[in-house]
């Protein structure tokens, strides 16, 4: 498919049920100051549904300097979401992980590594087993985030980019197992809220055939529309409507988004300068959704830009990305590669 030029971010590889390769990525340009003297370098490790990110970060004066950054997929939320309970092989898969990002964060000389667990870990039946796992593997304990924390991180986290500073925005974060809602005006957020709507959590609960079917992507799109009518559309009606019609951007952060821009780059590699540079119009998003739900998972893993591993969970990340936009009128999406790990980082705690 042919493409207009732009750009967007990846930090992240997911994929399958199996570990992929860590992916260690480029150094990032400062970001803009947001607070008063500081001088530290720390690391967050986010546990997340589908992957696990390293950010460690010499943080001064408000400024974020990234020193490493790191991903592999361990699909925590794998086999999750019919019972609510985290499987065995999962947490340990994703305990061993975090015990080798502590390690790579301390040859670097991080004072601080701090430990989030996000949406699958707070949604969990058993989230002492994940927490005692981690701690025996790495010795740290693991801080279990509401959904409201973590969208006030992401949305610190994208404002510290100077592209974004001081505008009106409406940050959109989707993840393996939730999306974060964040709409800020200039220095502050005016309206969060985290909705059990994720990538992995929808592929396991859609099972689409492979390839996907056009009741498959039509069923898809009749459950967004109810999930939206009844849940997310009564919550943020007023304030997301009114942003949609005035001078707010849309912005989007995560492995979604990331892959998008790389697509639409061709990039093999993440290039954060080249990633936040991207900017989709609806057309696109609409376009790139038709074109991967109408392919199987083996020609998705040819696209340049796609990783491998998460060939078959970005259909439903853009079934979101898309339903977002068509329904609150949204018509460009912007990319950020900063998000919860740059937002925590810069909490002095």
């Amino acid at each position: 498919m042919a493409r207009a030029t732009r750009s967007c971010r990846s930090a992240q590889a997911g994929g399958l049920c199996y570990p992929a390769p860590d992916n260690r990525l480029p150094p990032a340009r400062r970001l803009v100051n947001l607070s008063g003297v500081n001088s530290r370098r720390g690391a967050v490790i986010d546990i997340g549904t589908n992957s696990i990110k390293l950010l460690v970060g010499d943080v001064r004066d408000g400024l974020i300097t990234p020193v490493d950054e790191r991903s592999e997929q361990t699909r925590l939320g794998a086999g999750f979401y019919d019972t609510q309970v985290l499987q065995p092989v999962t947490i340990q898969r994703t305990a061993s992980a975090v015990a080798k990002f502590v390690a790579y964060a301390r040859d670097q000389d991080a004072s601080a590594i701090r430990v989030l667990a996000t949406s699958a870990a707070r949604d969990a039946k058993n989230p002492d087993e994940l927490v005692t796992a981690v701690r025996r593997a790495s010795g740290l304990r693991v801080e279990i985030i509401s959904g409201e924390q973590e969208a006030e991180w992401v949305y610190r986290g994208v404002t510290s980019d100077e592209r974004f500073h001081g505008k009106s925005l409406l940050i959109l974060d989707v993840g393996g197992g939730s999306t974060e809602f964040i709409l800020g005006d200039h220095e502050r957020h005016t309206f969060r809220q985290s909705f059990p709507v994720g990538s992995v959590r929808l592929l396991e609960k859609f099972r689409p055939h492979d390839p996907p079917s056009i009741q498959d992507l039509a069923g898809c799109r009749e459950w967004f529309q109810k999930f939206f009518d009844h849940e997310i559309g009564p919550t943020t009606e007023s304030p997301l409507s009114k942003a949609a019609r005035e001078n707010v951007t849309l912005v989007g952060t995560g492995g979604t988004t990331t892959i998008l821009a790389r697509m639409e780059k061709k990039m093999p590699h993440f290039s954060r300068e080249d990633i936040d540079s991207t900017c989709l119009s609806r057309q696109q998003v609409l376009d790139y959704m038709v074109h991967l739900w109408s392919l199987p998972v083996a020609e998705r893993k040819k696209i340049p830009g796609l990783p491998t591993n998460r060939a078959d969970v970005i259909i439903m990340g853009l079934a979101i990305y898309e339903s977002i936009m068509n329904y609150f009128g949204f018509g460009a999406l912007h990319v950020s590669t900063r998000g919860l790990r740059f937002g925590a980082l810069l909490d002095p705690r």
